[in-house]
């Protein structure tokens, strides 16, 4: 799928986007898939955290009789918000401007780097606090940051043990859902100054260490950086939700204030936000109110930070945005309810997707935005079961299974998104054909289904066969394929309809 022109203002058309930070696979997901199914601790962290989460989002959101009607609006507004991105966009960058703010525009996780870069220089400053924000890690700009010298910490408290522990998120919602309290202790005590050697690892204590420790950033920095879950054209507003508070210090106490936000987060008016703060706080954490709401316009003279700047992130969405099948992909409020339902990310978890996204959306988001072309990609539409529960979940309905099919079909046949070109067929294209052959014949069938009784004694006495050659490799490896049936079905059929004939006539 080639870039296009879709009109956005200062985002040149052409390739694809360079310098991707770290959105896209390190390995092919079954590969990681497959190593991180051998954790036990893993996987019951893993089904704990997301029962609990799901069952709390269920009981809240059975409360509301209306919540398709609000699913369908937000859902409604979202594509209103993508059909109209380029004026939405100049709108939010007046209006934003208007209120004594500056706004950047970045094509690429590159360009978006360097304008931060570039703005954390210009304070002298070397140290900045951070809200939890998506967009930079799918750039990597702590990474980036941190090569050149400035410090980047962050200040929720799952990102936080994530960052102390040298790791990475595994969830979007909580990043740290592969951690135990006593694996959380631990990194505290190995990690963290100044902190009491007595550490316990009761939940309380962990969260009392946490707050010591940040409370000294929070008083002493005087540059912050932030994503944003919502952007307002109409006002020029941008707003952030979280659950701890630590938002809320980062964006009234230091003087600058950086906020990276992917394009695709603008909403036409701050009346649409009545759906959407009932959506999302339901859909991500089980609640029924969101904690804290923080939302600001520009700068406000002796309120708040007065060094005032938005990064407009494209990297790829406006290519995601071209595709008419997987553009709904970008609806996207990050709230990880298909996460909390998917059966396969709860026993691979995050770090098997090798993505900034994981999980359903990340299978399908990860691909729109730098091409199912790639090696790293191409797996990632196949990391699902299309059970359908991630549909069934989102709350502005993006039809994930459907996005799932487009995508591995476009990873087949080529299509829009084109594919890595082989010059010989694979196992499964031979497979596929072999298929197609007898299927569209009942000869051809009939022909084939005279070998099963020699298929039936290759299984042995115990009536299994539990290792197959080439493709079927992959499936023998963790479970045993039955005995094939004496006879065919159609065989049985056609004995049991000449008996009854027989019958009718004596």
């Amino acid at each position: 799928m080639s870039t296009v022109n879709l009109g956005l203002p200062r985002f040149p058309s052409g390739g694809p986007p360079r310098g991707f930070g770290n959105i896209s696979a390190t390995e092919p997901f079954p590969k990681a898939a497959h190593r991180e199914l051998g954790n036990a601790q893993l996987r019951a962290n893993l089904g704990h955290a997301t029962h609990t989460i799901r069952d709390k989002r269920l009981r809240v959101v059975s409360e509301l009789p209306d919540w398709e009607a609000l699913r369908e609006a937000g859902s409604a507004i979202k594509t209103e918000a993508m059909t109209r991105l380029p004026e939405l966009l100049t709108q939010f960058e007046e209006q934003f401007t208007a209120r004594g703010g500056t706004v950047h525009w970045a094509r690429d996780a590159a360009e978006a780097n360097r304008i931060v870069e570039e703005l954390i220089r210009a304070t002298g400053e070397t140290e900045v606090v951070k809200v939890k924000s998506m967009a930079t890690q799918e750039i990597g700009l702590n990474e980036y940051l941190d090569e050149r010298g400035i410090a980047a910490f962050e200040t929720d408290l799952a990102e936080l043990i994530v960052q102390l522990g040298h790791d990475k998120p595994s969830h979007i919602l909580v990043p740290a859902i592969h951690k135990n309290r006593t694996e959380i202790r631990d990194i505290f005590l190995e990690e963290m100054p100044d902190v009491d050697p007595e550490l316990t690892d009761e939940p309380r204590r962990l969260a009392m260490a946490a707050r010591a420790h940040l409370r000294k950033k929070f008083l002493s920095a005087k540059v912050a950086i932030s994503g944003a879950n919502f952007g307002i054209a109409e006002t020029g507003t941008l707003g952030v939700v979280e659950s701890e508070g630590n938002g809320r210090m980062c964006l009234t106490l230091p003087e600058t204030l950086i906020t990276v936000m992917g394009i695709e987060k603008v909403l036409p008016r701050a009346q649409d936000l009545e759906v959407f703060m009932q959506l999302l706080p339901r859909s991500s954490t089980g609640e029924r109110m969101n904690p804290y709401t923080s939302l600001w316009t520009g700068a406000t003279p002796g309120d708040g930070p007065q060094n005032v700047h938005v990064v407009l992130l494209d990297n790829g969405r406006t290519r995601a945005l071209a595709d008419q099948h997987g553009r709904s992909a970008l609806h996207c409020i990050r709230c990880s309810a298909c996460m909390n339902v998917c059966p396969v990310y709860e026993r691979t978890g995050g770090h098997a997707y090798g993505s900034t996204y994981p999980g359903p959306i990340g299978a399908i988001l990860s691909p729109l935005l730098t091409g199912v072309e790639a090696e790293e990609n191409s797996s990632l539409p196949y990391a699902s079961s299309l059970c359908g529960a991630c549909f069934d979940a989102c709350p502005v309905k993006i039809n994930i299974p459907e996005i799932l099919v487009y995508l591995r079909g476009e990873d087949v046949s080529g299509g829009t998104t084109g594919r890595r070109r082989r010059s010989l067929p694979s196992q499964m294209d031979l497979a596929l054909g072999a298929a197609s052959w007898a299927l569209s014949s009942g000869d051809r069938l009939g022909l084939l289904e005279k070998g099963l009784p020699v298929a039936r004694a290759l299984a042995g006495r115990d009536e299994k066969i539990s290792r197959l050659p080439g493709l079927g490799a992959g499936w023998t490896q963790s479970r045993d394929v039955p005995a094939p049936p004496s006879e065919s079905f159609r065989n049985w059929w056609r004995k049991r309809e000449k008996e009854a004939e027989k019958g009718t006539h004596e």
